[in-house]
């Protein structure tokens, strides 16, 4: 891969990418992509499948060292990764999860403070195996965020949540940020969830950032308010979903 890696220098950017460019054979996934990220936005990227959302993760998280590609890329050095499945393992108990890799004498209490701030306080001894999904991603948000990251990557953390688990964990994500205020990039397929979190959407195209869109609702935002049914139907028509046909099928889920 002949990407130009950076480490991140004072200023107010986390992230910087110039004509990022990633490839699979012929195939073109990412081409040319320019980012800036700043210190403490949440930004989320949709995209249909295949457009190129996890590959611009990996990416950023420099997980990609076998993917050939070139541009520019700066990332800092604190950062951390929270995927689909919370990629515990089931062999230690959660303490020693939210831990792994940490040293030093304080590491065991950093590790009790994080889980008691994604609310499994006391649960430091239990298994991976006694807890509920929705559980298991507490965990792995604990310890993505026990080392206070600059950057946090999250590839939909929340898409095999029920939905009112996915509610809760959406609240718990907005303290947990607005607490360490890392800089987020959220990889998401749900419009309604980008809203609701975002600072900032971006919609991904063919390997392009086809839409980049401020989120300047007030917080906590509410789906009856005028301007999120806006932003969604705006984002939906990016992302190509006819805006009638969306309306139909969503009334019969909720008939």
């Amino acid at each position: 891969m002949a990407t130009d890696t950076g480490r991140l220098s004072a200023g107010p950017n986390v992230v910087r990418t110039r004509n990022l460019y990633r490839g699979f054979g012929d195939r073109a996934v990412l081409r040319g992509i320019d980012l800036d990220i700043a210190r403490g936005e949440f930004v989320a990227l949709l995209g249909r499948s295949g457009s190129g959302k996890s590959t611009l993760l990996r990416a950023l998280a420099e997980l990609d060292y076998d993917v050939p590609g070139s541009g520019e890329l700066t990332v800092p050095t604190e950062r951390a990764v929270v995927f689909q499945d919370s990629r515990l393992l089931p062999w230690i108990r959660l303490l020693d999860n939210v831990t792994l890799g940490l040293s030093g004498s304080g590491a065991a209490d950093r590790g009790r403070t994080a889980l008691a701030e994604v609310g499994l306080a006391g649960r430091e001894k239990a298994w991976p195996k006694e807890l509920s999904g929705g559980e298991q991603q507490r965990v792995a948000l604990a310890r993505s965020l026990v080392r206070e990251p600059q950057l946090l990557l999250a590839d939909e953390p929340f898409g095999a949540l029920d939905a009112l688990t996915r509610i809760k964990m959406h609240v718990l994500l907005q303290d947990l940020c607005a607490e360490h205020k890392p800089a987020v990039l959220l990889v998401t397929h749900d419009v309604d969830e980008a809203v609701l979190l975002a600072d900032r959407v971006l919609v991904l195209d063919d390997g392009r950032i086809a839409l980049d869109q401020r989120i300047e609702l007030e917080r906590p935002r509410r789906h009856s308010d005028p301007g999120f049914t806006r932003l969604r139907e705006l984002l939906l028509a990016s992302l190509g979903v006819d805006i009638a046909t969306h309306h139909i099928e969503e009334e019969k889920k909720a008939s």
